[in-house]
């Protein structure tokens, strides 16, 4: 949970999450359709213009389209000359197998466990993605009535970050459907990082999803009211008159002692400095070690704090692959010293506020105040100020950011050429946002009348970014560009950048209205390629554009407008 200070009622856990997009192509398997119509307002424009598939049906197209199918004649700009003649099919999806690293998280945001699994299978895994972040697995608050932290929404997608036991039955499916979720994804060679909510319990209610009683200081069978902080001996916080609460919230998140023993937006804070509280934790994440599950996103580690994450670290077992477990820890940015994000970094990587942020500064659109410019993105990452790379979990927008407008999220056109962006530019471990559509800030994900989340249908009410093929095959082309070194670095002064990742692969972005003809180094050996944004290599032939690339390695590229052109070893035909 986010540490936003502005949450109704108190009771609400500080995250917030959008879906992606601004247009962008959908894609199942090996197939692809056209980039998705830009979504500028509501949510009833998302669910009609955004191009995707259902999860589960057969796929379809739909929607206005700014890119054609593959195997329809092109109505975009000519990329680098001529356009090979194309199938549907597609003959290879990005090369996964002979990636040089594989390190791309799709973070599927309060999917089910059914749709996951169906993902991993037909998506995540033949495109190369290395990881899918689940939403929390664990039981948590059911809500019965409006009120106390959404007076519009039943069941927001802040419930399950309300924890009530550590049995997995949850809004996403049981711990049968958990199981087998895991062992499929790791069958696809897609790797499961879970979301741990371990700060904290609940903030309101009696019953939970899986019919659990409880108080918001008493679950039975686990903690009692002394395993929580309480004022005035932990936190120096009253707590709120007449509510029965024994310990106050976080007034001031510059505070030390307040960060990690008052209460976030009003719920429970655990003792972790407790053994038992640190032994019920470790039990319940390693529980979901020996299921397969390869790491953790650490709910709200910032209120934990250092010595007590250390503790309950120490108690984790090894993953199913002998490895120690990969940690993302959520740290926002802002406040000081030793409660700053890079205070944290012995304790595992961070979540990467900071990226996220720079990124939405660059990217916005120009038109407005004030304007974006990526050419500023030439000096960038450390250099820039944000954390290590190898300590970052990049990204462009996740739960929490999407709706309190403090980065780019899936109404915003420029959001699929920032996703792009990251995945080209090799700073961070990135992550692909993909969710569900949404009007008000509460809004949870589609779920039947029980508040149990429905199957993903990509074409109605979730935007499935990892899907969109300028996204899903960039995760081909990052990987095999690995680490090679950002060169060949050229902008307009404005929107326009290019740039290779040594001599592997090459991306243009162009985030301007209109379309730019550009003549630039590509670093890439003389020959023709095929442009991944819009096609694919199949044999000798693409099924796209084609960029060819001279003999001293330049080659003139016409980027279409809110779009990008990439190329590399690989898509050589």
């Amino acid at each position: 949970m986010l540490d936003t200070r502005s949450s109704a009622g108190g009771q609400r856990p500080g995250r917030a999450k959008w879906g992606r997009s601004g247009g962008g192509r959908a894609r199942w398997g090996r197939a692809r359709w056209g980039r998705a119509a830009r979504i500028n307002s509501g949510v009833a424009a998302i669910a009609a213009a955004v191009l995707a598939i259902a999860l589960l049906p057969s796929p379809t197209t739909g929607g206005a389209s700014t890119r054609t199918a593959v195997g329809n004649a092109s109505t975009s700009t000519a990329v680098g000359g001529a356009t090979s003649a194309g199938t549907a099919a597609r003959a290879t999806p990005a090369h996964p197998g002979r990636s040089l690293s594989k390190d791309v998280i799709a973070n599927l945001f309060e999917w089910n466990w059914r749709s996951v699994t169906t993902e991993c299978t037909h998506v995540l895994g033949p495109n190369g993605y290395g990881a899918v972040q689940v939403a929390p697995p664990q039981d948590s608050v059911k809500r019965t009535a409006l009120g106390n932290g959404s007076n519009t929404v039943l069941h927001p997608w802040w419930e399950v970050y309300q924890p009530v036991d550590y049995q997995l039955n949850s809004r996403m499916g049981n711990e049968a459907q958990f199981k087998s979720m895991v062992a499929t994804c790791r069958k696809a060679g897609v790797q499961v990082i879970v979301d741990a909510v371990i700060n904290h319990m609940t903030g309101q209610g009696n019953v939970s999803y899986g019919g659990v009683s409880y108080t918001k200081y008493n679950y039975a069978g686990l903690y009692s009211p002394a395993d929580f902080h309480s004022s005035p001996a932990d936190c120096p916080v009253p707590p709120t008159a007449g509510n029965g609460d024994q310990n106050g919230s976080i007034a001031d998140f510059n505070s030390y002692t307040q960060v990690f023993n008052c209460e976030l937006v009003g719920l429970s804070d655990l003792r972790t400095s407790s053994n038992k509280v640190r032994d019920t934790l470790a039990a319940y994440l390693n529980k979901l070690l020996g299921y397969g599950v390869s790491g953790f996103r650490v709910d709200a580690a910032k209120h934990i704090g250092q010595t007590d994450l250390d503790a309950i670290e120490s108690r984790l077992h090894r993953t199913v692959d002998g490895t120690r477990p990969y940690l993302a820890l959520e740290v926002g940015t802002g406040s000081p010293g030793r409660i700053s994000p890079f205070a944290f970094q012995a304790q595992g990587s961070l979540l990467g506020f900071d990226f996220a942020s720079q990124i939405q500064s660059a990217f916005r659109s120009y038109t407005s105040a004030p304007g974006g410019n990526i050419g500023d993105l030439k000096v960038f990452g450390e250099q820039s100020g944000l954390l290590p790379s190898n300590r970052s979990l990049a990204f462009v927008e996740n739960h929490d950011t999407e709706r309190n407008n403090s980065t780019l999220n899936y109404k915003s056109d420029a959001n699929t050429v920032a996703t792009e962006f990251m995945l080209a530019y090799g700073y961070g471990r990135p992550a692909v946002y993909s969710s569900f559509a949404w009007t008000t800030t509460d809004d949870g994900p589609p779920s039947d009348a029980n508040g149990m989340v429905t199957d993903t249908d990509c074409t109605n009410g979730w935007v499935c970014v990892d899907r969109f093929t300028g996204v899903a095959d960039l995760v081909g082309w990052h990987n095999y560009a690995g680490s090679a070194e950002v060169a060949n670095w050229w902008d307009d002064g404005n929107n326009l950048a290019a740039f290779s990742r040594g001599d592997r692969a090459w991306i243009a972005i162009n985030n301007e209205t209109a379309a730019r003809t550009v003549t630039v180094e590509t670093g890439l050996p003389a020959g023709r390629y095929c442009d991944v944004i819009h096609g694919a290599r199949q044999g000798h032939a693409c099924s796209g554009p084609v960029v060819t690339v001279g003999s001293h390695g330049r080659a003139t590229v016409t980027v279409p407008a809110k779009d990008s052109v990439a190329i590399y070893a690989l898509s050589r035909i």
